[in-house]
């Protein structure tokens, strides 16, 4: 047989990225394993991150940033030692993240889909009692720290997950870096709850598509 041509690096597949502060692009961890212009795993890895990884991230619920050697290895924002919002955030986003992927098949990561989206999504499915699902969406929203939120999403996201419904976590990161600012934390605030209770169509709302208005600034 012939031999075969080595693989040309300039055609191979490129991980999809995210902001990161300065020139560079990084890398966050719910892009490693995505296709991002199929939507679906990459051919290296077609059973998405494996469970020892997400069991390294769910490790982090609860706890502050920097806190849990197990999630170290997965950390992208820059640090001099000091815990920044910007470290603070991933950490809640990637914690999240490895409890909602947890037994998942398909990427629970989608671009373009916010997390008022991803709710709203929830509530017409008629799995949960709205009344119920409004209760603890707005006890999440109501929460004036980034500790509290998480408290609040982490009794979400397994809601979320039970229904396959996945959201952007470059956007839920990001989100996330703002509520610690007041001013910023309104505008968040804001833009979750029209997305949550905004009027639609009843099949654009089984169609569970459409985004929260406001995404990560693109560098």
């Amino acid at each position: 047989m012939p031999p075969q041509a080595a693989p040309n690096p300039a055609t191979a597949p490129k991980p999809a990225t995210a902001p990161g502060p300065g020139p560079a692009r990084v890398t966050r961890y719910w892009h490693r394993y995505l296709d991002a212009r199929k939507g679906s795993w990459h051919r290296f890895a077609p059973t998405g991150p494996p469970g020892e990884e997400l069991a390294d991230l769910r490790a982090g619920l609860g706890h502050d940033a920097g806190t849990v050697p197990a999630m170290w290895p997965y950390y992208t924002s820059p640090t001099d030692g000091e815990v920044t919002h910007a470290l603070e955030a991933e950490h809640g986003a990637l914690a999240l993240y490895g409890l909602h992927q947890q037994s998942q098949q398909r990427p629970m990561h989608k671009p373009q889909v916010g997390l008022g989206s991803a709710l709203r999504s929830l509530r017409v499915a008629d799995r949960f009692s709205p009344e119920a699902l409004d209760r603890r969406v707005a006890a999440a929203v109501n929460a004036t720290s980034v500790r509290a939120l998480l408290y609040r999403l982490r009794g979400l996201v397994p809601q979320l997950r039970a229904e396959g419904i996945a959201l952007d976590y470059d956007r839920l990161m990001w989100d996330l870096e703002r509520w610690t600012h007041p001013e910023q934390r309104q505008r968040v605030r804001r833009t979750w709850g029209l997305a949550y209770h905004v009027w639609k169509p009843a099949s654009q709302d089984a169609e569970g598509a459409g985004t929260d208005g406001e995404g990560p600034a693109r560098s």
